[in-house]
């Protein structure tokens, strides 16, 4: 699979699968309707898609100048660390003003969001790896020098 199949197929499965967890967890959360919640969720998870291409792009260029190939739990931990951290910059007013309520607010609950999320990426990439295998920049062989 091209490194750009990869991503799109990545990316949107899982969303798919955010979208479906996502949705009904905010609605019984904020008390508001499944119909607006869900509408939420596909506008974080169109948000969290593009980041997610965009997340995964620039890691696997960081990846492939690693002398050091695979990936590790420590690499996994990273690269969840960083997309999700990522996310909750970008969500944070998106949620405080569809929800109506304030910046903190948004935060903590992007914070409850985010412990989820944490694992599920790790867990979603490894499974992910599984079944589609490493891509290119995490295989070994030959490492590229720069210059």
């Amino acid at each position: 699979m091209s490194p750009t199949t990869r991503r799109v197929v990545q990316a949107l499965l899982y969303e798919a699968i955010a979208i479906a967890v996502v949705g009904p967890v905010l609605s019984l959360a904020f008390d508001k309707s499944p119909a607006s919640t869900l509408s939420l969720a596909v506008v974080l998870s169109s948000i969290a898609l593009t980041w997610n291409y965009v997340f995964n792009w620039l890691f696997e260029r960081w990846e492939s100048r690693q002398s050091v190939r695979g990936r590790s739990f420590a690499r996994r931990l990273a690269h969840g660390a960083g997309f999700e951290g990522g996310l909750v910059i970008i969500l944070l007013p998106v949620m405080s003003l569809w929800l109506d309520i304030s910046i903190t607010a948004a935060l903590l609950a992007n914070l409850g969001l985010l412990a989820f999320f944490f694992f599920y990426a790790i867990a979603f990439t490894w499974c992910f790896d599984r079944v589609f295998g490493l891509p290119a920049s995490a295989q070994a062989g030959d490492v590229k020098q720069s210059g």
